[in-house]
């Protein structure tokens, strides 16, 4: 959250010309509610189950750019399954990096809390081993969405031209 997913996935997309999607968007379409809705409904285990389902879906996907919410790749089972037909990104920022980007945004349910920061410091501690099974991280405290995106592309670019791995 507030690392610019969705800012540096558009523009990948646009230079790869390739289409975007947001799994969060996929969701609040299907479901007729936003995010924060749903957590307030049906709760965060169902708005992850229905993050699964997509990701389930984007196996048959090719040249697309995939923007996921953080605590998708939570569940194993997401991260595995995206590995096996993406390079998997995962974009980084420090706890005080991400509070003063999102702190003026009231549609992250997860920060409805007393102390958003230390909300954030926590996910973040919670989903860091996550993270880092990602193939890819950057940070992108000090760098602009399209340095970043130069970035992903450049990676993008080693990976497809990488010979394959044998186990």
């Amino acid at each position: 959250m507030g690392t610019g997913k969705s800012s540096v996935g558009r523009l990948v997309a646009e230079q790869l010309r390739f289409a975007f999607l947001d799994t969060d968007t996929v969701i609040e379409a299907r479901a007729g509610k936003t995010i924060a809705e749903i957590f307030t409904t049906d709760g965060e285990a169902a708005f992850r189950e229905l993050e699964t389902k997509i990701v389930r879906e984007l196996t048959e996907r090719a040249h697309t750019v995939i923007s996921t919410g953080g605590g998708l790749v939570m569940k194993p089972e997401n991260m595995a399954s995206l590995k096996t037909h993406a390079l998997v990104v995962c974009l980084w920022a420090s706890p005080e990096g991400i509070y003063a980007r999102v702190k003026n945004q009231n549609h992250r349910p997860l920060l409805q809390d007393a102390e958003p920061l230390e909300k954030i410091r926590q996910l973040l501690a919670e989903r860091t081993p996550a993270y880092k099974q990602a193939d890819v991280l950057l940070n992108t405290e000090i760098r602009s969405p399209r340095e970043v995106a130069q970035q992903v592309l450049h990676q993008f670019r080693i990976a497809r031209t990488a010979p394959p791995v044998q186990a």
